[in-house]
């Protein structure tokens, strides 16, 4: 078995719960309350900071050419359309530009984004690697699965959002990060298991968080 077979297969239940959680359902059906929905967005706008960042260093740190290209062309589409579709999207959402240009990161996402960008920083490629394919895997098998079964929610904001995390799209990076991972890495199964679980932890605590209203106990 490979390496990324036996650690979904060890951690099955937590993976079908961030890819089954009911913010995905609701993205499915157009029963997500939008304010949720809202909610999760400002965040995910927070944190793609730190996704850029750890791209960045997965550039930095590729073994060859062709690792730096295909990192760098998800690196580009991170900052190119997807600026774009933030700010239209909050257009849609009623989000002010004061709204999300003051938006900070909640407990949940301070805590992902420092633990992927300590582990970009203090890592090797491998451990970025690995990582990503957590959060970019996940992602990629709700998106398929939605639209494999022909989702279509009214919500034009819904619709496009599950449209950008299907196979065109993310079909492509996981693939290179699965075979890499699993022909091509140096990463001892006790560090790949700890990165994986940790992320995916995350993972389903930032669909979580979206429904809890989570500040710092300060705000």
């Amino acid at each position: 078995m490979t390496l990324t077979s036996s650690l979904k297969k060890k951690y099955s239940n937590l993976w079908d719960s961030m890819t089954h959680h009911k913010f995905v359902l609701g993205l499915a059906d157009g029963s997500l309350p939008e304010n949720i929905f809202k909610k999760y967005f400002l965040q995910d706008y927070v944190f793609v900071n730190d996704l850029v960042t750890v791209t960045s260093q997965a550039i930095t740190k590729s073994p060859n050419l062709n690792a730096a290209s295909v990192f760098n062309n998800f690196l580009t589409g991170i900052l190119d359309p997807e600026n774009d579709l933030f700010l239209r999207f909050f257009k849609e959402l009623g989000a002010s530009e004061k709204e999300y240009s003051s938006a900070k990161a909640s407990p949940t996402t301070q805590a992902f984004g420092d633990f992927l960008v300590r582990t970009s920083l203090e890592g090797n490629f491998d451990d970025i690697a690995l990582i990503l394919f957590v959060t970019e895997g996940t992602y990629l098998d709700w998106g398929k699965r939605l639209l494999e079964e022909g989702a279509n929610p009214q919500n034009p904001v819904y619709k496009e959002w599950i449209d950008l995390h299907g196979p065109e799209v993310l079909g492509d990076l996981v693939c290179w990060l699965e075979n890499h991972l699993n022909n091509n890495s140096n990463i001892s199964k006790e560090r790949a298991d700890y990165l994986f679980h940790t992320a995916l932890r995350y993972e389903f605590q930032f669909w979580e968080s979206s429904y809890n209203n989570e500040l710092w106990f300060d705000d």
